[in-house]
């Protein structure tokens, strides 16, 4: 598994990217979906990576800067076929070291409160997140659970 950054133009990128969020669309009532769509991902204070087998996409997961001191992991996602292969764990590696190179002192998430949400909540509790409350310009939302970690 080789992670890099990318520029969001390929086409199975493109295509992950819309699984992403139309699943996010039916897990989560409208308002309640905070996921970035393709133009939001390519924003100045996004970063954006990909974990590649080859030729073949096995997931992706982006860092927002919210402020010199803190930032938000966005848009994690692993393509179905890799499901349990240690996709989602590499790229939020990256991603942490990625904050950490970046003198971050905090960095947090944003994700759904549902059953469908359970492994993502397992997988950020494994590597420190922990539940809080509302960051930056999010409200409390009944379908939207809030994660931060001390770097």
């Amino acid at each position: 598994m080789q992670i890099r950054r990318d520029d969001l133009c390929s086409a199975a990128v493109v295509e992950l990217l819309r699984e992403h969020l139309a699943d996010a669309a039916r897990q989560s009532p409208p308002g309640s979906v905070h996921a970035l769509d393709l133009a939001g991902l390519r924003g100045a204070d996004v970063t954006f990576w990909c974990a590649w087998d080859k030729f073949e996409l096995l997931g992706f997961g982006a860092l927002k800067e919210l402020d010199a001191a803190h930032g938000e992991v966005k848009s994690m996602r692993t393509a179905a076929a890799h499901l349990g292969r240690g996709v989602a764990s590499a790229i939020l590696t990256q991603l942490i070291t990625e904050a950490r190179s970046r003198r971050y002192s905090r960095l947090s998430l944003e994700t759904g409160s549902g059953k469908a949400f359970e492994p993502a909540h397992r997988l950020y509790e494994k590597f420190g997140f922990r539940f809080c409350g509302p960051f930056a310009a999010y409200k409390e939302d009944p379908f939207s659970r809030f994660m931060t970690m001390e770097l």
